[in-house]
């Protein structure tokens, strides 16, 4: 797969996310994709299950994504999610194979201030 076309898909992922359009998040994941959240020890199994897995989650969603980067089947997607208002920060690792996510890895990571011994040499972003 080209890798304008993947990163197109993969931008329509995140903007499907945003939306809640759970059919068009999901599209881009093959029918027997895993998903693994390593922070819970959670692996789901399936398109189906992943999909479920989502629009059963309560909280209220935002995506903005960050930065998109990757080549080849190896996607690396950067954004913030926030849960009712609350920001993580999520990395999510994608693996294609033959044009769909394979295998899909999120590392969470929620907002802190800098240590007090860096705070004079800190920019604040975000």
């Amino acid at each position: 797969m080209d890798d304008q076309v993947t990163l197109a898909a993969l931008r329509r992922h995140w903007d499907a996310s945003d939306a809640n359009d759970f059919e068009a998040e999901h599209d881009i994941y093959r029918e027997d994709a895993v998903l693994d959240y390593p922070q819970s020890g959670e692996r789901i199994r399936g398109r189906s299950n992943i999909r479920e897995s989502r629009t059963v989650q309560p909280n209220k969603k935002r995506f903005t994504v960050r930065r998109i980067i990757g080549g080849g089947d190896l996607w690396v997607s950067e954004f913030a999610l926030s849960y009712d208002g609350v920001p993580s920060y999520v990395v999510s690792i994608m693996e294609f194979r033959d044009g769909l996510v394979a295998h899909e890895t999120q590392y969470f990571g929620d907002r802190f201030d800098p240590g007090p011994s860096r705070a004079h040499l800190v920019e604040r972003v975000g």
